[in-house]
């Protein structure tokens, strides 16, 4: 229920966020869950998925523990912690590109050939002294010529450029792909400790049904390691797929995004179940994104980015109409 939120927001004594800074709950059985904050200084708990009592006790960067009680009503629930010393910077960036490359995924490949370089470079423009590296975790299914095939992150951009110049599109036969194999290779990848790191998750299509599960826990681990999913929907995305993509990206505290007909890029591609949406380029969309997980803050587009938009969109919330309930039964 990603409706029903637990937040806890870590800030200095000047306001600032705290990065990358550990939140301990402990239920009132005494099980203890620990995550790190993100760049914004928070970090997003769910009560169901996370199993948590209806009492539990948090603390922050060492500091005492303060008990809360969890709110059965749907919305978000926020703790404000604030900490004794300063917020670090961040000056790291870790980035991973899973990528179906399957037949289907010819254009969206070539798109990412033609794209990356300039989306690296926009988000150094923003952030020069900021280090990145990149990898990726390509893949197809069984049967194919390979299964998986993952390079390490690195931070020469020109040699990750020249890896995903090698990739094509080919293999496939059926609809669902090995996207839990790419999932447990890319969550071993040598993250760093100290970085914002982001996966790209480019596909068209789920796990076989018997492997959900598996690429479900290789999500949750990747929440373990503070790792943002972000999807990137792609032609022929049908309902199961965006189901498992938006969760992962709503679980690691991302953005699920997806190409629409305006692209070009594909097939064409079915309307998304979402109450409403802005339409951008896609390279200044995965930036804005990118940007929004370095700086911690929601990086809206400007006005001349909007191609389109389709219901009434507030920074991120969808603003309903009064019967909106009647309208969906």
């Amino acid at each position: 229920d990603t409706a029903r939120l637990f937040t806890v927001e870590l800030r200095d004594e000047r306001g600032r966020a705290m990065p990358f800074e550990t939140v301990e709950l402990r239920c009132a059985d005494g099980n203890t869950l620990s995550m790190e904050t993100v760049a914004d200084g928070s970090v997003v708990f769910f009560p169901d998925l996370d199993r948590l009592s209806d009492r539990v006790w948090v603390r922050a960067g060492g500091g005492d523990w303060r008990m809360a009680n969890l709110s059965r009503q749907p919305g978000g629930q926020v703790v404000k912690i604030t900490a004794t010393r300063d917020a670090r910077a961040v000056t790291k960036l870790d980035l991973a590109l899973v990528v179906d490359v399957t037949g289907s995924m010819g254009d969206e490949i070539r798109y990412l050939q033609a794209e990356l370089e300039s989306i690296i470079g926009a988000l150094e423009k923003r952030h020069p002294e900021l280090d990145i590296r990149v990898g990726f975790s390509f893949y197809r299914d069984q049967g194919d010529d390979f299964v998986t095939r993952t390079y390490p992150l690195d931070g020469d951009v020109s040699k990750a450029q020249a890896r995903l110049a090698q990739q094509s599109a080919n293999g496939g036969g059926d609809y669902e792909e090995a996207m839990q194999d790419a999932l447990v290779r890319a969550a071993n990848l040598d993250w760093r400790d100290d970085a914002v790191k982001s996966l790209l998750l480019v596909a068209d299509a789920p796990p076989h049904d018997g492997d959900i599960g598996t690429a479900w826990l290789a999500a949750e681990h990747l929440r373990g390691k503070r790792v943002h999913i972000v999807p990137v929907g792609a032609s022929g995305v049908g309902p199961m797929a965006e189901y498992v993509m938006r969760a992962m990206a709503a679980a690691t505290q991302s953005r699920y995004t997806f190409l629409t007909d305006d692209s070009g890029i594909g097939n064409p591609h079915a309307k998304p179940a979402i109450d409403c949406y802005l339409v951008t380029r896609l390279d200044q969309l995965l930036r804005r994104v990118i940007d929004s997980q370095i700086s911690g803050r929601r990086i809206e587009p400007e006005q001349g980015e909007v191609i389109r938009s389709v219901g009434q969109y507030d920074a991120g919330r969808c603003v309903l109409p009064p019967d909106f309930g009647e309208q969906q039964d």
